[in-house]
């Protein structure tokens, strides 16, 4: 079974029940798990590949009365020579996952396709058509200056409301009337007037509530839809059966509500625009990283220099970048030496020098030299582009705090329908026998100013906005599921080398003539350990020529062994060579003692058994290092160092960055281990890593912390990644998580407080319909704003 998981946009959802709604009836599929947002409005679901296509899903969402949003995107094709490469493109096209149609026309070489913007992008068709063979390039017209999908329904929305502000203002004087008797008021008393006035309002500006209302009792659900449908339809037709009363001269004065239906629409519309305004808001630590990216890149073709648009880069172009501009993409230096600005990805504030072979990474600032690079990733492959997805996703994804009040929005809206009849029947019979009109009151009061939205959006919004602002301070989080494991946590554990060292240490000392440190620096070069790196480069610097290797292996934890020019060579720790039974003498025991001491990794060499002499390398701990933990210790998290050196080197560094419980002498398949035996003590553990063998750890640990200048393989295996290596981020993520938890409280609190509070309230007749009305809407509007707080919690 190959799963795939996509994402789409979904319109017309206005409350938790209706995304509840699409939520469950996705999840019934088989091999189908989806989550719904009501915040983003998208719908995140993993599949299996091998039985659906987005198509199915975008089905089984229109089914329930809902639209997936598509865009077009027109493109000019070049290098088409006939009929069968316009067919062959549009076949490719139409098969790729996200694309709903496309079509290519020979004669104007011109391709029109339709797609759903989360499954795919216009950078990827362009990358599939140029795979085929031919370019192609997003046409310019007027769609381009047109405003965002977003910005245009908050158009509408803004529209819609002034319209119905504008029929409903001299309704409001309606309400006015018997505290203010004024005389110019009478015309609005004419009942034709009012219906005039109050019409428009609920039936052209307000169809969408009978819209969604009937698309969801269709389906057999119910949303905030049918409660403003149903409670502003009693008003207004109540009002016209006592117009008809008047008509028929069976009433002097009728008693006539139009303003009620018309003001509570206009305060609701008004309350869904300043909701759409406060959510535009949450995406701002997207928009900003967006903004990171170049718009433009200087391709070298038969050694000319062309301006293009970045998605017309692909793998394999060679860039010029000159100084004082944006690295484009991905890339590897083929001339040039300069030095790149990293803190949008790393936080580190000091340029970091670069020259032929380094890679460069898109987005990065060139600060002083000339360079020439080669394309290594481009469009959704770059460094940015992933650290972009992983905010999106964590944006999109659910945090389990959110399961009660999705299962309360299910039933929310039956409910509240329930308690307005038994308000009704209540008021007509015990209260006020035989009065209509109180009852109904009572009735449209506890139906208007329920509100579902608020508990729907209490914690998608705040996980939104809390992992922007993570995002914005170089702290990933996955999953809203990772942000809400994160505040328990009460024990960290540091891996040593990489994570609370810099992982660049450097020889210290070495007890040996040259020819033992040349054949010990040319074992060492077949290794990827960072201290083997130090060996050679201090072999290097004393102009030794490395000789190659014959044979070589790591032994995990201990050392290596290798075999060059017929010499057997072993270089580890007292374990390697005990292993190999070679008595390491008390003289040379002791000069071990002394290196580790002062937190140095000693390795003992020898050559065919003999042992011949003694390295020792340090690595410097990083800056922040003690600052990172101290905060840490203070917010009553326990500091634990887990490492594979040994206990007197581990203690060295522990005692020089305030660590009080050291793990030493752990191979690399035994960290998880050591992670499981902290969590049976009753611990929530962290894990904190740089390297491969840190993977297995910071998956059993119940949050993977990856240090973002480590490997992908341990980046991959991590529930948050910190970009760069700072640790003063650490202290910050878990500041970040807490936030964030308290702010979805703070939501969660009022929305239930609001309705369970407000409708009895309703009920009991001691709220106007109209009150209730600016009440549900400013309901959501709060839970929103709250959100918007931890745009500006200080980290």
């Amino acid at each position: 079974m190959s799963n795939k998981t996509t994402t789409l946009d979904i319109n017309g959802m206005t409350c938790a029940a209706c995304s509840n709604r699409i939520e469950k009836k996705l999840n019934r599929l088989d091999d189908v798990t989806a989550q719904v947002n009501l915040t983003t409005e998208k719908a995140t679901i993993e599949y299996n590949a091998d039985e659906y296509q987005p198509e199915a899903f975008v089905e089984q969402i229109k089914k329930l009365g809902y639209d997936v949003a598509t865009e077009k995107q027109e493109l000019d094709i070049t290098g088409m020579t006939c009929a069968a490469c316009s067919n062959r493109i549009e076949k490719v096209l139409n098969k790729m996952d996200g694309v709903q149609n496309a079509t290519v026309n020979l004669t104007t070489e011109q391709a029109l396709i339709e797609f759903y913007p989360s499954t795919t992008n216009t950078d990827q068709l362009i990358q599939r058509i140029h795979k085929l063979g031919y370019d192609a390039k997003p046409i310019t017209n007027n769609n381009l200056e047109k405003s965002s999908r977003k910005e245009q329904e908050l158009k509408l929305k803004r529209t819609k409301l002034m319209i119905s502000a504008i029929l409903s203002a001299p309704l409001l004087l309606v309400m006015l009337i018997h505290v203010f008797p004024v005389h110019l008021l009478e015309t609005i008393m004419n009942p034709w007037i009012q219906l005039i006035l109050a019409t428009p309002v609920q039936f052209i500006i307000g169809w969408q509530f009978y819209v969604g209302a009937y698309k969801n009792l269709r389906n057999g659900s119910a949303n905030m839809d049918v409660l403003v449908s149903l409670g502003t339809s009693a008003a207004y037709f109540y009002s016209i059966y006592e117009m008809i009363r008047w008509l028929l001269n069976k009433v002097n004065e009728p008693h006539l509500y139009f303003e009620t239906s018309a003001i509570l629409i206009t305060l609701i519309l008004f309350g869904k625009y300043l909701e759409a305004r406060a959510k535009s808001q949450t995406t701002n630590a997207l928009g900003e990283l967006l903004s990171l990216q170049a718009k433009e890149a200087r391709v070298l073709k038969d050694n000319q220099e062309m301006m293009v648009p970045l998605n017309e880069v692909i793998v394999g172009d060679t860039l010029v970048i000159k100084p004082g501009e944006k690295v484009p993409v991905d890339g590897e230096i083929i001339k040039g030496s300069t030095s790149i600005d990293e803190s949008m990805l790393t936080g580190e504030s000091i340029p970091v020098e670069k020259t032929i072979g380094d890679a460069v990474i898109g987005s990065t600032l060139n600060k002083n030299g000339s360079l020439i690079i080669k394309a290594t990733k481009v469009g959704s492959d770059t460094a940015l582009a992933n650290i972009i997805k992983v905010v999106e996703e964590a944006q999109s994804s659910k945090a389990p705090i959110q399961r009660l009040a999705d299962i309360i929005s299910g039933y929310f809206v039956p409910v509240v329908v329930g308690i307005s009849l038994i308000t009704f029947i209540i008021w007509i019979i015990f209260i006020h026998f035989g009065q209509f009109e109180p009852a109904l009151l009572a009735a449209i009061s506890v139906l208007v100013i329920a509100c579902p939205c608020a508990l729907g959006l209490a914690t998608p919004t705040s996980i939104m906005v809390g992992t922007g602002r993570a995002a914005e301070n170089g702290i990933l989080f996955k999953g809203g599921e990772f942000v809400e494991r994160a505040h328990h946590i009460d024990t960290i554990v540091l891996d040593k080398t990489g994570t609370i060292t810099n992982g660049k240490p450097k020889v210290t000392d070495y007890v040996g003539d040259q020819d033992t440190l040349q054949l010990l620096a040319s074992a060492e070069n077949a290794s990827e350990h960072p201290l083997a790196e130090a060996i050679v480069n201090y072999a290097k610097d004393q102009n030794l020529t490395l000789l190659g290797n014959e044979t070589f292996k790591a032994v995990p934890g201990l050392g290596i062994e290798a075999t060059i020019n017929g010499h057997r060579i072993l270089v580890g720790n007292r374990k390697l060579m005990h292993n190999y039974d070679i008595n390491i003498t008390q003289e040379l025991n002791n000069k071990l003692i002394q290196y580790e001491q002062h937190g140095q990794t000693a390795m003992v060499i020898a050559i065919e058994h003999e042992l011949k002499g003694i390295i020792a390398v340090a690595d410097t701990v990083k800056d922040t290092a003690k600052q990172a933990i101290n905060h840490l210790q203070n917010m009553n998290i326990e500091v634990v160092m887990l490492t594979g050196d040994n206990k007197q080197t581990a203690q060295a560094i522990a005692k020089e960055v305030g660590i009080d419980r050291v793990i030493s002498d752990v191979l690399p398949e035994e960290k998880a281990e050591q992670i499981a035996l902290l969590q049976k003590e009753g611990r929530n553990v962290a894990m904190v890593g740089d390297g491969v063998n840190d993977a297995p750890a910071l998956v059993k640990a119940d949050i993977g912390i990856a240090i973002g200048t480590g490997t992908e393989v341990a980046i991959e295996a991590a529930d948050i990644t910190i970009l760069g290596g700072d640790l003063l981020l650490l202290p910050k993520a878990i500041k970040a998580s807490k936030a964030t938890i308290r702010n979805i409280r703070q939501n969660l609190f009022w929305a239930f407080g609001y309705n369970v509070a407000g409708i009895p309230i309703a009920a009991l007749g001691l709220l106007a319909p109209w009150i209730a009305g600016a009440a549900m809407a400013l309901s959501s509007v709060s839970v929103v704003t709250n959100a918007l707080r931890l745009k500006k919690i200080k980290l």
